[in-house]
């Protein structure tokens, strides 16, 4: 979804019944450091607000700009078998593959929903993308309304979920994936023409799930008036969720039991005090890395916090940056920002790369 385009908000509703919420620390102080820009031209800048984050991504290192042209790109999903990354254009309705030998090409078109236009659909195609060990990939159709598993090779999806108590999803948006096979989703109602005020919203509010091994699809959260990105901790305890609703863009987190059921809520980070014209972008997508470092796109870039929430630095292309996932060898990191795809070379390795 385009966060940096929402222009109003819903109220929160009611607090979170099935869990104890405590509230987070309040938005860090900004005191920025310019690092020296590298020799070679850039598509953005780094900004240090620690002295840590020259340790996750080393001064100098070069934004690459790969490929433009793109509505709003999103969903970055690298392909291990295969040595390509996927990526979404919500609005064209298209799946992108990029590849360094072959460039930029589309790979599915349509992502998401195939339908006749009915008007009810703000942005018709596929969102986020999420590879899966085995070499599929499980996919939030925002458009079509569900979450899927996508096979690339013979490029079919296999529903995994589109109704809760008989209702119809709103948009799934993003996803994370445990080791034992639940699949924890948010859906919020930006694929939905009129977004909260559809004729075609049959939820009541906008949910974070989880899909079970079994295929069971329990509510988590109802109270999130945006959620959006969605991502693990390496231990599987903590299940963070961005709130990209201006007026509480903050990330949250959840205490996961053993079964993947939450046990309590706080706020991890806030960036009310990042907001403004020159920093594009509301907390969207996230990917952490295998010692808990985690990458969040939001209000400037991609901002990255230390495992305790304190923000190290900024990754910028001048763009809001959508969402980000790790490539290659694991350090590298894929950007989709507005209309361009970026990677930057960073010193973290990703979680799932760790050998």
């Amino acid at each position: 979804m385009r966060p940096d385009r929402l222009l109003f908000a819903v109220p929160l509703a009611a607090v979170l019944a099935a869990c104890s919420v405590s509230q987070g620390p309040p938005a860090q102080a900004v005191t920025e450091h310019l690092l020296p820009p590298p020799v070679l031209s850039s598509a953005g800048r780094l900004v240090e607000w620690d002295p840590r984050f020259a340790r996750v991504v080393a001064p100098g290192t070069r934004i690459e700009r790969l490929a433009d042209g793109f509505t709003w790109s999103e969903g970055p999903a690298w392909i291990a078998d295969g040595g390509y990354l996927l990526f979404t254009d919500v609005p064209a309705n298209r799946m992108h593959r990029w590849s360094e030998a072959d460039g930029v090409s589309v790979f599915l078109e349509p992502s998401g929903y195939a339908g006749p236009d009915t008007g009810a659909l703000r942005e018709a195609g596929a969102n986020g993308l999420l590879a899966e060990p085995g070499g599929t990939v499980l996919l939030a159709d925002s458009g079509s309304r569900l979450v899927a598993r996508f096979d690339p090779v013979t490029k079919r999806k296999t529903t995994l979920a589109d109704r809760f108590d008989g209702k119809r999803l709103n948009s799934p948006n993003d996803l994370a994936l445990r080791s034992d096979g639940s699949v924890f989703f948010t859906d919020p109602p930006y694929g939905l023409k009129g977004m909260n005020d559809s004729p075609a919203k049959e939820l009541g509010f906008n949910g974070v799930y989880r899909i079970a091994p079994d295929g069971g699809l329990h509510l988590l959260d109802a109270t999130v008036p945006f959620p959006n990105g969605i991502a693990l901790s390496p231990d599987e305890r903590t299940l963070y969720v961005a709130s990209s609703d201006p007026d509480t863009p903050v990330w949250y987190a959840y205490a996961l039991d053993a079964d993947g059921a939450v046990s309590g809520r706080r706020v991890f980070a806030d960036a009310s005090n990042l907001l403004g014209d020159d920093a594009p972008g509301l907390p969207d997508g996230m990917a952490v890395a295998a010692d808990g470092t985690l990458f969040a796109t939001g209000p400037g870039g991609v901002l990255v916090f230390a495992p305790d929430g304190t923000r190290l630095g900024r990754i910028e292309t001048g763009r809001a940056i959508s969402n980000c996932a790790f490539g290659d060898d694991g350090r590298t990191l894929y950007m989709t920002s507005d209309d361009i795809l970026a990677r930057v070379r960073v010193q973290a390795t990703g979680l799932g790369f760790a050998r």
